[in-house]
């Protein structure tokens, strides 16, 4: 069997000389290729009949980390924190992730990306977690800081989805946001917890494989339970084909 094909988000960059670039991580694309998958590009400015034309075509989804969703979009509280926002952005992973829920298709949040997952399906954000939650432990581990840095231990509800693929309850991440879930809606599942009690994983429920999570484990390379979170999705993407 053909490989799946899996569409991954992208962000936009401006150079010093003003052009727009189309902007990735190679990591994301290394971890979907290790995984089994072919990576595809998706950019955010397709129009609306772009965009469900190339949606049929795939078997699975992967919303990256990034930029800022805009507050407006899940009356969320402004915060001077709040950065990179990229409106055609958030209306192109908005829309993936309603059409990919409604259609069973295989998809994977990370960071941002989960984030989207919530709020795309009827949920909120603390818009900054240090000003909203002063009790929180730090969760912005960036810049100047190893993006592979492990920050906490994140504990993951038994027989979860996220528990089956890692083989495990207790699972050691990086930590790069300065946002997190607040209202979460009926259709998701929290799955897993920091120590502080903030979400660190979402499962949709009654979906062959809808998950979020809060960490970036395409930094974790040398963690195989991290690396089963891709594998995982490909896998989902083989199954839906």
């Amino acid at each position: 069997m053909p490989a799946p094909i899996i569409g991954i988000t992208s962000g936009r960059t401006l150079s010093k000389d003003q052009v727009v670039t189309i902007s990735l991580s190679e990591k994301y694309t290394e971890s979907i290729q290790r995984a089994g998958g072919i990576p595809v590009i998706l950019p955010s400015t397709l129009d609306d009949s772009e965009l469900f034309d190339l949606f049929e075509r795939l078997d699975g989804f992967l919303l990256t980390g990034g930029g800022d969703i805009d507050p407006a979009i899940f009356n969320g509280t402004p915060h001077p924190n709040v950065y990179g926002i990229d409106h055609t952005r958030d209306f192109l992973e908005i829309e993936l992730v309603r059409y990919a829920t409604h259609n069973q298709i295989p998809f994977l949040g990370i960071c941002r990306g989960m984030q989207v997952i919530n709020v795309a399906l009827g949920g909120t954000l603390f818009t900054d977690i240090n000003a909203q939650l002063p009790d929180a432990e730090r969760h912005d581990l960036y810049p100047n800081i190893p993006r592979n840095k492990i920050a906490h231990v994140v504990s993951i509800h038994k027989d979860s989805l996220l528990s089956n693929l890692a083989g495990v309850t207790k699972l050691s991440v990086n930590s790069l946001h300065h946002q997190a879930l607040d209202a979460i809606p009926p259709i998701l599942q929290p799955v897993a917890h920091s120590a502080d009690d903030l979400v660190e994983a979402v499962e949709l429920k009654d979906h062959a494989f809808g998950l979020g999570v809060q960490w970036h484990p395409e930094w974790l390379v040398e963690s195989q339970a991290n690396q089963a979170i891709f594998r995982g999705l490909v896998e989902a993407a083989r199954d839906h084909k």
